[in-house]
């Protein structure tokens, strides 16, 4: 999809400074949405069905707290206007896939550091399908927010699809090893 054809949405919030769990509740909500702050007390997201689920969930958490979050779909007037917001989105999410390559990296060190070390173990092995199930999670929940389909997240869909071979290679060694054969080289 091109920027030019994301349809926007900017969510105004107002929560009493006192206490501050309310304002941090709202605040994380929006940034698990994938909402970038564009302004003090300002947040910029597509306006799409399962973004505007998390900003009615903020709205929630902020009337908790004597609040409210004032939502209203925008049409940017210019260019300027646009990639003001446009910006902020694909930056926080080349942020996102740049931690989501990082952990994808520690993950494939570790099935290396395994396959070194030879622990060879149901238990080893079970560990490592966890960690691959979570960056799985993280890949869908990451790719739902791109809305912009950046280059990155064909770049992530390749280093999961590497960590994952990594971890059947790692699985036919543990088999292997626990049933008496000689691991693969």
């Amino acid at each position: 999809m091109t920027d030019d054809a994301v349809r926007w949405m900017l969510a105004v919030v107002q929560v009493p400074a006192k206490p501050s769990r309310h304002r941090v509740a709202v605040w994380r909500e929006l940034r698990r949405a994938g909402a970038v702050p564009v302004a003090q007390g300002t947040w910029a997201l597509p306006a799409a069905e399962a973004f505007r689920d998390a900003v009615d969930r903020a709205g929630e958490l902020a009337a908790e707290g004597g609040g409210r979050v004032a939502v209203f779909d925008v049409e940017p007037r210019d260019a300027a206007a646009r990639d003001l917001i446009v910006d902020a989105f694909t930056a926080a999410r080349v942020d996102e896939w740049r931690e989501f390559d990082a952990d994808c990296g520690k993950f494939l060190e570790e099935i290396d550091r395994e396959i070194a070390e030879r622990k060879f173990t149901f238990a080893e092995l079970e560990e490592e399908e966890q960690s691959l199930e979570r960056l799985r999670r993280w890949f869908r929940d990451l790719r739902k927010r791109d809305v912009l389909a950046l280059p990155q997240a064909r770049d992530a869909a390749e280093r999961l699809r590497a960590c994952s071979d990594a971890l059947d290679d790692y699985a036919e060694r543990v088999y292997a090893a626990v049933h008496g054969g000689p691991p693969g080289e």
